[in-house]
């Protein structure tokens, strides 16, 4: 995929220019800093301080319950933190207007499958990304429908553009919905648990579309959500645990997926094996 989604439809990523609100971080695509997340007085992320550069693609590992899809929420500015200070893109959020930064961030997962009408055209839901909306609110351009046409060809769910998103089959509604993502030129794309659902199939080969997509140097920034080390492909380089709401490791993933690491998060005995730039895991029961 590297540089055929460019030279199709124009997908170039410019550097934030900031707006002098971001404490001097316009370097990062991202930077959470001492982050807290309290919800009916119950504690659900602590102290998180993470930060995201350019060129780097992250995993956000742990088990059910740890706070993934809460971090990420924080990250897309869907939810704010009870403390602590989120900037993404050059901006720090507070000082700025969301509706306009979220148009710079993808969004792949169930948060969003979940407001997606059943009758929705897929077509409709791609051209809606450009705009950071579910649906078409105003009438595309001749060129928008035509870059929403080729991302979905590109993506391979061109066949099924037509017909009501609720008959879409899981694997195909998670490629449109990658599609609508890439429709606003994103630098920052988030994926919660895209897998989750897709037989052994679907999953591979959604799997090694954003590994291609990772590879490509116009691309946005990755960050894939999920509890299956077998999910992570060899672009992403590196690794955010969670362990009941706090940061139990964060680097590089040679560094981060270890045996111990693992084990602490899960609370569990586990084995990793690294094959080929993939990782598997057994659990290390005697």
């Amino acid at each position: 995929m590297e540089g055929v989604i460019r030279q199709a439809v124009d997908f170039h990523i410019q550097d934030s220019e900031g707006n002098g609100n971001d404490g001097g971080q316009s370097a990062w695509i991202a930077a959470l800093q001492q982050v807290h997340f309290v919800r009916s007085r119950r504690a659900i992320l602590t102290d998180i301080t993470w930060r995201l550069q350019k060129g780097e693609h992250w995993v956000v590992l742990g088990a059910n319950g740890s706070g993934k899809t809460t971090l990420l929420l924080l990250l897309a500015g869907y939810l704010w933190p009870t403390q602590g200070s989120v900037t993404v893109l050059g901006h720090r959020f507070g000082t700025v207007d969301l509706r306009e930064v979220r148009k710079k961030i993808g969004w792949v997962g169930s948060f969003l499958q979940e407001h997606v009408p059943a009758h929705q055209k897929p077509l409709d839901l791609i051209v809606g990304g450009k705009f950071a909306s579910i649906g078409v609110y105003e009438k595309p351009s001749l060129q928008d429908t035509r870059k929403a046409e080729k991302l979905a060809e590109i993506l391979g769910c061109a066949a099924v553009v037509h017909n009501p998103y609720g008959v879409l089959s899981q694997g195909e509604k998670q490629r449109v919905l990658i599609a609508r993502a890439l429709m606003a030129n994103p630098k920052l794309l988030i994926l919660d648990e895209p897998c989750s659902g897709l037989d052994l199939v679907a999953r591979e080969q959604l799997l090694e579309t954003l590994d291609r997509l990772g590879r490509d140097a116009q691309g946005p920034t990755l960050v894939l959500v999920t509890h299956h080390l077998e999910e992570i492909m060899p672009v992403f380089s590196h690794v955010l645990v969670l362990r009941q709401g706090r940061c139990v490791a964060s680097g590089l993933k040679e560094q981060v997926l270890t045996a111990p690491v693992l084990s602490s998060a899960f609370e569990i005995p586990i084995e990793v094996e690294a094959l080929g730039g993939r990782y598997r895991t057994r659990l290390g029961f005697s």
